[in-house]
């Protein structure tokens, strides 16, 4: 590890802390250099980001720079900003995540603005079942139960580790009563023909196998392999969803998938041939990359 020595200086005040870490970061190649340099002094200081151009000339003591100087470090070693505050905020939810769980990213609120523009409100019909497959965090069913209350969530993850999180956070949101978690393996905890939901959503694991090393560093030692690798071709865990959903979909129950930006025509292909499902549309991200793939059962 590379030694991170912050310059001796008797006055270090916020924006000459922020000024010299931006310009470290920038030399060592850290994306965002400036709000990652912000992100983690406002961490260090209990304060908002803001607030560090409002208190701009405020000195730090000895203390506020060793952790700051530990921060750096964790962060020059590619360890995500998430990881390293042990929060993220996704649609407006302040998440805790760990080391168990993917960070929950920007485009899959892509998928949570479709199933909501699917999902009525309660008092518009029936009250609807909404199951989410491999939750982590929860971030996508915590989302949706907070902007659609009355209708029945359930969310399920082969990890404990990342249901006890999913729980801990659906607790923190105040949704604890809200939203049913139940281990299994996607789909396995159901049996065929028992509960049928009108809309199953998931964020599967979609790179292909041989991608994964050739990540940024910081998903390859941080984010777990098991929510990343989608088989040889990055399709298997799609696959296996597409040509089983079905059978726990009501008549005209709908499965939504988050995907990678080129396969579309895979998951096109995949919905077709498994017979189950009529039409197949698909929804951009905010970078204009196919993001979700929506079909309905026949």
């Amino acid at each position: 590890m590379r030694n991170t020595q912050i310059p001796r200086d008797s006055e270090w005040n916020i924006l000459k802390l922020l000024r010299w870490t931006t310009a470290y970061f920038q030399s060592h190649a850290i994306e965002s250099s400036r709000a990652a340099a912000e992100i983690l002094l406002a961490h260090v200081l209990n304060i908002d980001r803001v607030d560090l151009y409002i208190q701009y000339d405020r000195p730090l003591n000895q203390s506020e720079l060793l952790a700051f100087k530990l921060l750096i470090k964790r962060r020059l070693n590619r360890e995500p900003v998430a990881y390293i505050l042990g929060r993220k905020e996704f649609w407006s939810l302040n998440l805790t995540v760990t080391a168990d769980v993917l960070i929950p990213r920007p485009e899959t609120e892509s998928l949570v603005e479709w199933a909501l523009a699917r999902l009525p409100r309660r008092e518009a019909g029936r009250q609807r079942r909404i199951l989410e497959l491999g939750t982590g965090t929860g971030a996508i069913v915590l989302a949706l139960a907070k902007e659609r209350p009355g209708h029945r969530f359930v969310a399920t993850d082969i990890s404990t580790g990342a249901l006890a999180l999913a729980s801990r956070n659906a607790a923190d949101c105040q949704l604890a009563d809200v939203v049913s978690f139940i281990c299994g393996d996607w789909l396995m905890p159901f049996r065929t023909g028992s509960a049928k939901f009108d809309l199953i959503v998931s964020n599967p694991p979609y790179i292909p196998e041989a991608d994964i090393d050739n990540l940024q560093p910081e998903i390859t030692r941080f984010e777990p392999r098991l929510a990343l690798d989608g088989d040889a071709d990055g399709l298997g865990c799609i696959r296996s969803l597409i040509h089983t959903a079905h059978a726990h979909l009501v008549p005209g129950g709908e499965l939504m998938l988050e995907m990678g930006a080129d396969q579309k025509e895979m998951v096109t292909r995949l919905a077709e041939d498994a017979g189950h499902y009529t039409g197949i549309k698909f929804r951009k991200d905010y970078s204009g990359n196919d993001r979700v793939a929506w079909m309905q059962r026949k």
